[in-house]
């Protein structure tokens, strides 16, 4: 399989996870000319507007070389803001979003899912 499929795989798992568990999927693959987003899913919540969520997907054939996770660095989480505000402000979304990620191991199976990171 080559990269971009295992990629693109990777997306549908996580956004199938991601349903399961009551999220509504906006977008897959969302692209702009300047940033990417893999995943755009609204969370609705018991009070109060939904937020919505960007994640970022990982998948990691082993963890020799480190988690999913591992590979969210600062600069990567500047990325997904700049993607996230760039997304927000091209369709006027005006509500509560958040990042998040979600880490896939070797066999596709979701190994974390993280709601809300915050930028340091």
């Amino acid at each position: 399989m080559t990269n971009y499929a295992t990629g693109h795989y990777a997306e549908q798992v996580a956004a199938d996870y991601l349903r399961k568990r009551g999220y509504e999927i906006i977008a897959i693959n969302w692209r702009h000319a300047r940033a990417e987003i893999d995943i755009i899913a609204r969370k609705k919540r018991l009070f109060g507007k939904a937020l919505l969520l960007f994640f970022e997907v990982k998948h990691r054939k082993t963890t020799r070389q480190g988690t999913g996770l591992d590979y969210i660095t600062a600069k990567k989480l500047q990325q997904m803001q700049f993607a996230a505000e760039l997304y927000v402000a091209t369709n006027g979304y005006t509500g509560e979003y958040a990042l998040g990620a979600i880490e896939l191991s070797g066999d596709y199976a979701v190994t974390a899912c993280l709601e809300n990171i915050i930028l340091r």
